[in-house]
This record gives structure tokens, sequence and C-alpha cells, in this order.
């Protein structure tokens, strides 16, 4: 089987640390994968918040994560600080990748790298929505929109 690989942007809109916590560590002795989807989870969130949205309201639109994708680059450990950045990209009608950088604040080595797939969806009707036209403004590049 070919090994996933995920491009990341050259420019991210968001940034934040992050400490890998005691229960992030898997028996291996270093951070689980579980705990990497945890910490993309924590630093999309505080993405959002960022620019004053919520999971549940983007521009009235709520997001549901459609999939995701970790490739592992390097080991972290308990007490490391990481850096996560976030980056917007890949428009589609209804949804968008929301792309993770994760680099060790002292080494500056990536540990990870991450996508998600959302899809924005109006959890009243239980229904798909259009990506948020404000929303798409502010983070799609010219080319990105599809």
């Amino acid at each position: 089987m070919p090994r996933v690989k995920v491009d990341l942007p050259d420019h991210f809109d968001f940034s934040t640390e992050l400490t890998v916590r005691i229960g992030d560590i898997n028996y291996g002795g270093h951070l689980g994968n579980d705990a990497v989807l945890t910490l993309i989870h924590e630093a999309r969130v505080q993405f959002l918040n960022h620019y004053d949205y919520t999971e549940l309201d983007i521009e009235g639109a709520g997001i549901i994560m459609a999939d995701s994708v970790v490739v592992y680059k390097m080991e972290g450990f308990h007490g490391d600080t990481l850096v996560v950045e976030v980056a917007v990209g890949e428009f589609q009608n209804a949804g968008c990748d929301f792309l993770y950088r994760i680099t060790n604040k002292d080494t500056e080595k990536e540990i990870a790298r991450a996508k998600t797939g959302i899809v924005f969806y109006d959890y009243a009707s239980k229904k798909t929505m259009s990506v948020p036209t404000k929303f798409r403004e502010k983070f799609a590049a010219p080319d990105m929109t599809s």
C-alpha cells in the first residue's frame, strides 16, 4: 500500500502552542495517534474562536468532520511544547480541508502533519450546506475556489 501524503500550504492562518500531557502518551512512551487527533481538534477550535466562529456557527453553518489523515514524522514526548499551525484549503461546494502542521517548539522538527475534511452542516435540518461565502472569501486563495 502506498504511503499517504499530506501536502501543506506555504501559509498558515493560525498557530497555537499545546503541551503534550501524560494522557497523550501511549504504551510505547511517545505521543499516541489518538492524541494527535485530539490536539488538532483543540487547535481547530482555537482557530475558529480566533476568527469569532465555533464548530456550530461559522456564518450560520455548523461543521462535521468527514475524514482525517495523519502522517507521522517524529516522536513527541510528555512535556513537549508543540506548535500546531492551521490552514484552510481545498474548497468544494459543501466543504473544505483543514490542514495542520505540528512541530516541536524547542527543536523546530516536524512531529506530524494532518488534514481533516470538513462538511458544512445545518444541524436543525440535518442537511449539508454550501460553504458560507464570507468564510470562503476569508480563507480561499483565488485559484482554490472550485
